[in-house]
C-alpha cells in the first residue's frame, strides 16, 4: 500500500512540475529550445540532445523520443500516418492520430490513442479522434514523451524499456475515460491487417496484428502484444467497420498507467518481456532509467570547445546513430524467422549465464555504412558492431544468405550489392569479431557468387537478373540498361559494376587475412572492374550497354541514368578501395584534384547536398549537384584529398561542408536528405571529431585519415571489454572558424608521419595533439 500511495504522490508531482516547466529544465532537458552560439555550460550529453531535428523532414523510422537503444518499441506519437515518407512525427502538423509501438523499416504496429467519450458519440469515434496538441506544452527528450491532447484535456506521457511502452494519461475529471486501439488499416510503411483484441483479465488484454507484404517486404510479418492497466477495463468494444477496437476503464479512471510489451513470437514471450523489463509500475524509475541509459552511451565521447548549439548538434548526431535499427528477438533470446518457406521462432544461442549470446535486428541496408557506422560503432561501440555481425550470420545460418537489410526476420534486398560484407570485415580486422572466421568468410564468398545477394537488384525478390551479376563477371562491367528488362529496384550498372568492385576488394582483404591465396587474388582482380566504367576522353565514369557501347549523350549531371541514387559526377568518385588508380586514370594526382576541386566549388553554391524532396521539387538544378552530402553514394568525396596528397583541402572542404549541411538544429534542417537509420548522424559525428575510414576499415590492421575537428578536445572511452586503451583524446590546440589546416600532429609526444593513424595504435589509448592554423602547410 505505502508502494502504491508514493507512485501516485510522484506522478501528481510529476503533473506539477510539467505545469512550471521545471521537468523540462532539470530530469528531462529542455530539448525544444535552441541553443545560443555561445560557449556551453557543461550538462550531461543526453541533456543536450535535441529530438526534433529535422521533423519537418521526418520519414517513418526517423523520428524517436520514448524509445531505449535499438528497442524493439520506438513509441512516439504520429502526426502522419501513411507512407513510409512523410509519414510519423511531422513537426508542422499540430494533429496527433495516435501513439504507435513501431516505427522500424518496413514495420509500424500498435497505435493506441486515449480518448474521452461524450454520450452519443461512441458510434463515431473509431473514424473521428484526431486531437490537437502544442509544441509550447510538449517535452521530449531521448527515453520521453509529453504532451497534451486539447480534444480531450488528457495529458500523455510515454516512456520505455527494451520492449515494453510505458504510458501515463492524466484524464480530466467527470469523464468517461477511454484508449482505443488501431489495430486495423494504414499505418506508416504497412497496411495492419487481421488485428485482434481480447480482454483477458480485469486489468489485462491480450492482442496481435499483421503488418502485410509491401513491395519491400514480401512477407507478412506477425506482432503479438500484451497490455497491462492499473485501472479496471469495463468493457472492450469492437467496430466492425474498421476492425478497431474502444476500451472503456472504470468510471473513476483519471490517473491511468499501461504498459504494452511486443513480440514478433508470440503473446507469451510478449508477456515475458514484460515480467523481465516491466514487473513494476514506477513510471518516473523508467524515465530515469531509460536517460542514465542513454547517457551512458552517449558520454562515451566527451567534447569540449565551440559553442553550445556545436554541442547540442554533435549529441543529436550521435543520438541517431544508436537509432533506426531495431531488436526483433525477446528476451529469452526467441526470434521471428522468416526467411524459409514458412515461418517459424528460432532461437538464439545463450551464453553461460543462460541469456541470448547476442541481440537479432530489424535493419535497413548497410548501404554506405563503410564511411559511416563501420567506423562510428567499430571505434566507440563495439559490442555493437559485434551483435549486429552475429546476427547477419544468424539469418545466413537460417536462410542461406547474408541480407544487407532483413525486416521481421525476412530478407528484402533493400539497394544493391553485398554491402554487409565490408561492415562484417570492417569488425573482424578492428578485432571486434575473432570467432568462427573460417564460416563468416565461407558465407561472404557465397554472397560475392552467383545465387548470392549480390546478384539481386533491389527489391528483387523471387529472380536474380536485375543485378546484371552474369555480366559483371563475364564482362567486367554491368550494362546499363540489362537487356532481360526489368526486375527489381536500383538496375544503374555503372553504380553497381562500382560497389561490386569495392565489395570484392573487401572480401579479398578477409581472403587474404585467412590465407586464401588464389580467392585473394580472384576478388582483388574483380575489384578492377571500376575501370571498365570509366570513359578516360571525358574523364567521367559512364554507363556501358552490353555491346560494349557508351550510353547515351555524354551528362555526367543526369541523375539517376546509369547512378544508383546519384550522377555521374557524384558517382565518379566511388572507388573507395583504389584512389591511387582512380587517379592513375584520370591522368595524375594533380588532375584528379583539379577536377575534384572544381567539384565542390560548384557544389558549395547551392549547400553541397540536393535538398529534401519539397527543395528537388521547386528546384530541379539540386538533382544536377556535383557533391551531394544528402545522400551516400559521395558522402566520402572531402576526404579523396588526402589520398591525393592534398590533405589540406581535405580540411577545408571538411569544414565547409559541416558548417553548410551539419550544423543546423532546428526541425526544419538537420540532414538536407536521406538520414537513412543513423548513417548521416554517424558521418556527421566523424566529421567533427577528424576520424574518417576511406576503405571502411576492411584492410589490415585498419587506417583512420586525420581530418579537421572542429572541437578543442575530444575524449573516447574505449571499451575495455574490446582495446587495451582506457581514453583516445584528441586536442586540437589553436582551434577556430579560421584555423581549418593541420601544421603539425603528434600521437603521445611523437611525430605522426603523414595524416593517418592506424586501429592498433589508437585503440591502445593516448593523446593525439594537433597543431591548427590558418595557413596551409608546405
Amino acid at each position: 500500500m505505502m508502494n502504491e500511495i508514493i507512485v501516485k504522490y510522484s506522478r501528481h508531482l510529476r503533473r506539477m512540475l510539467l505545469a512550471l516547466g521545471v521537468i523540462g529544465l532539470t530530469l528531462l532537458g529542455s530539448c525544444n529550445s535552441l541553443g545560443k552560439d555561445v560557449k556551453v555550460v557543461q550538462q550531461d550529453p543526453v541533456d543536450m540532445v535535441y529530438p526534433l531535428l529535422d521533423t519537418e523532414n521526418s520519414r517513418w523510422f526517423f523520428f524517436s523520443s520514448a524509445c531505449r537503444p535499438f528497442g524493439m518499441v520506438n513509441l512516439s506519437p504520429d502526426t502522419q500516418v501513411g507512407g513510409a515518407w512523410g509519414s510519423g512525427y511531422r513537426y508542422k502538423t499540430d494533429t496527433v492520430k495516435g501513439f504507435s509501438h513501431i516505427h522500424a523499416w518496413q514495420l509500424s504496429g500498435l497505435s493506441v490513442m486515449p480518448i474521452t467519450l461524450s454520450k452519443g458519440k461512441e458510434n463515431t469515434v473509431f473514424k473521428d479522434f484526431y486531437s490537437k496538441f502544442s509544441h509550447e506544452t510538449e517535452k521530449v527528450t531521448p527515453g520521453y514523451h509529453y504532451l497534451e491532447l486539447e480534444r480531450y484535456q488528457t495529458n500523455v506521457e510515454l516512456t520505455s524499456t527494451k520492449r515494453v511502452g510505458f504510458h501515463h494519461y492524466s484524464f480530466p475529471n467527470q469523464q468517461q475515460a477511454g484508449i482505443l486501439f488501431n489495430l486495423n488499416g494504414k499505418l506508416g510503411p504497412c497496411d495492419i491487417v487481421d488485428g485482434n483484441l481480447i480482454k483477458t483479465g480485469r486489468k489485462e488484454l491480450t492482442g496481435e496484428l499483421v503488418n502485410a507484404p509491401t513491395i519491400r517486404r514480401p512477407k507478412p510479418t506477425k506482432v503479438f502484444f500484451k497490455v497491462e492497466l492499473d485501472a479496471d477495463v469495463e468493457s472492450v468494444i469492437r467496430d466492425d467497420e474498421t476492425g478497431n477496437y474502444l476500451v472503456y476503464l472504470s468510471n473513476n479512471s483519471q490517473d491511468v498507467l499501461m504498459k504494452i510489451g511486443i513480440s514478433y513470437t508470440s503473446v507469451e514471450n510478449a508477456d515475458v518481456n514484460i515480467k523481465s523489463e516491466l514487473a513494476h509500475w514506477n513510471f518516473d524509475q523508467v524515465v530515469t532509467e531509460s536517460k542514465e541509459e542513454w547517457n551512458g552511451l552517449l558520454s562515451r565521447i566527451k567534447v569540449e570547445g565551440n559553442t553550445e548549439k556545436a554541442q547540442r548538434r554533435f549529441y543529436t548526431d550521435l543520438w541517431h546513430a544508436l537509432q533506426g535499427r531495431r531488436t526483433i528477438s525477446d528476451v529469452n533470446g526467441a526470434y521471428p524467422d522468416n526467411t524459409g518457406d514458412t515461418f517459424r521462432v528460432g532461437q538464439l544461442p545463450l551464453n553461460d549465464e543462460g541469456k541470448p549470446a547476442f541481440n537479432h535486428y530489424n535493419s535497413d541496408a548497410f548501404w554506405g555504412a563503410q564511411w559511416t557506422i563501420n567506423t562510428l560503432w567499430g571505434l566507440v561501440y563495439p559490442e555493437v558492431m559485434d551483435d549486429f555481425t552475429h546476427s547477419l550470420m544468424q539469418y545466413y545460418k537460417d536462410g542461406g544468405i547474408v541480407p544487407r537489410g532483413p525486416s521481421g526476420g525476412n530478407y528484402t534486398y533493400v539497394m544493391s550489392g553485398a554491402s554487409s560484407t565490408p561492415f562484417i570485415v570492417s569488425a573482424i580486422q578492428k578485432g571486434i569479431v575473432k570467432v568462427k572466421l573460417e564460416e563468416i568468410y565461407q558465407a561472404l564468398k557465397l554472397t560475392h557468387m552467383s545465387g548470392g545477394i549480390m546478384e539481386k537488384a533491389g527489391y528483387e525478390h523471387h529472380t536474380s537478373i536485375g543485378g546484371g551479376f552474369k555480366y559483371y563477371l563475364d564482362k567486367g562491367y554491368v550494362p546499363y540498361p540489362i537487356p532481360e528488362g526489368k526486375f527489381g529496384f536500383h538496375q544503374d550498372g555503372a553504380s553497381l559494376t562500382m560497389e561490386y568492385a569495392y565489395q570484392d576488394w573487401t572480401l579479398a582483404q578477409l581472403a587474404k587475412k585467412l590465407g586464401y591465396e588464389e580467392d585473394y587474388h580472384y576478388f582483388l582482380n574483380r575489384s578492377n572492374n571500376y575501370k571498365n566504367t570509366f570513359d578516360k576522353e571525358s574523364g567521367w565514369m559512364r554507363p556501358r550497354e552490353v555491346n560494349g557501347q557508351w550510353h547515351g549523350e555524354l551528362d555526367p549531371y543526369l541523375y539517376e541514368t546509369g547512378f544508383n541514387e546519384s550522377n555521374g559526377a557524384q558517382s565518379t568518385w566511388f572507388v573507395p578501395h583504389d584512389i591511387t588508380g582512380l587517379a592513375e586514370l584520370m591522368g595524375g594526382n594533380a588532375k584528379a584534384v583539379e577536377k575534384l576541386n572544381q567539384q565542390f566549388e560548384t557544389a558549395e553554391k547551392i549547400g553541397f547536398t540536393s535538398g529534401d524532396s519539397h527543395d528537388r521539387e521547386l528546384h530541379p538544378e539540386y538533382r544536377r549537384v556535383p557533391i551531394n552530402y544528402g545522400n551516400q553514394p559521395s558522402i566520402q568525396t572531402a576526404q579523396i584529398f588526402n589520398q591525393l596528397n592534398r590533405p589540406d583541402l581535405s580540411q577545408f572542404w571538411t569544414r565547409k561542408v559541416v558548417k553548410s549541411v551539419f550544423s543546423g538544429l532546428s526541425p526544419a534542417t538537420g540532414f538536407n536528405g536521406d538520414e537513412d537509420q543513423g548513417l548521416m548522424g554517424s558521418l556527421s559525428v566523424l566529421l567533427k571529431m577528424g576520424l574518417f575510414q576511406m576503405n571502411g576499415g576492411t584492410e589490415e590492421n585498419p587506417e583512420y585519415q586525420i581530418g579537421s575537428p572542429i572541437f578543442d578536445k575530444v575524449t573516447i572511452q574505449l571499451n575495455p571489454d574490446y582495446y587495451s586503451g582506457k581514453t583516445f583524446v584528441i586536442e586540437a590546440n589553436n582551434n577556430s572558424l579560421n584555423h581549418p589546416y593541420l601544421k603539425s600532429i603528434k600521437i603521445n609526444n611523437q611525430p605522426v608521419d603523414g595524416f593517418s593513424i592506424t586501429h592498433k595504435d589508437l585503440v591502445q589509448g593516448g593523446t593525439l595533439v594537433l597543431e591548427l592554423t590558418d595557413e596551409v602547410s608546405q
